[in-house]
């Protein structure tokens, strides 16, 4: 699989991700919500200091900053990586699964390097947030992840007692707000996970063919050059 056709694949996911952010960050008020299929699907926009999902990585400046710079520093082995699989023609389902993982932790990354210097703070009684107007909320590498992709499908008042954890309690699946930078990245996983098999076995196999040929090519040498 060509280089350039990977790459281009991430640049239209992560066009695909800024512009969903830019557009929430700049026409919705903090907690906002807009339904889009009801009840079901619906943006719900939130901003977080942590990972995917809204999981947290530590508390205060230092967890933010130490999260950006492991965001970073994955890109830039991403980035060596991705030419290396494909100029080694691994599996283009491995490819495709490891773009996305790439394009989720770059779609990420630009919110904590830039959005905290680009926009103004977002409130939930206003005002709209704006970008390049003014100061920024925050420095580089401070910057907040926005969310917005919430798919509460089931809702269940009060789960029976009898239920483990949630007994007693309200229910909601899926309850975590996310967003396409969130869902390429469990994309990615979750499909290389189920076709581990497949993507591998057929690489180990090209090596080993190709060997054999190396191997081949040089018996017929040899036995030209006797």
């Amino acid at each position: 699989m060509k280089i350039k056709y990977v790459f281009g694949f991430i640049l239209l996911l992560l066009i695909a991700d800024q512009a969903l952010k830019f557009w929430v960050k700049t026409h919705m008020l903090l907690y906002d919500e807009i339904m889009i299929f009801k009840p079901w699907f619906r943006l719900y926009f939130i901003e977080n200091e942590g990972m995917a999902y809204g999981a947290k990585f530590g508390e205060g400046d230092w967890a933010k900053l130490a999260l950006t710079l492991f965001r970073l520093g994955a890109v830039i082995f991403g980035t060596f990586y991705l030419i290396r699989i494909c100029k080694q023609k691994y599996h283009k389902g491995f490819i495709i699964c490891a773009a996305l993982i790439y394009a989720g932790a770059m779609g990420n990354l630009v919110d904590s390097l830039f959005y905290g210097m680009i926009f103004t703070k977002s409130h939930h009684m206003g005002p709209l947030s704006t970008a390049f107007k003014g100061g920024g909320y925050a420095g580089f590498l401070h910057g907040s992840v926005v969310d917005m992709l919430y798919f509460p499908i089931i809702n269940i008042d009060m789960m029976p007692s009898w239920v483990p954890i949630w007994g007693g309690k309200p229910f909601t699946f899926f309850q975590p707000i996310f967003n396409i930078a969130d869902a390429c990245i469990s994309v990615g996983v979750i499909s290389i996970l189920l076709f581990q098999h497949k993507f591998f076995h057929k690489h180990q196999v090209s090596v080993v063919e190709g060997q054999g040929e190396e191997k081949g090519k040089a018996v017929d040498e040899m036995q030209a050059i006797q």
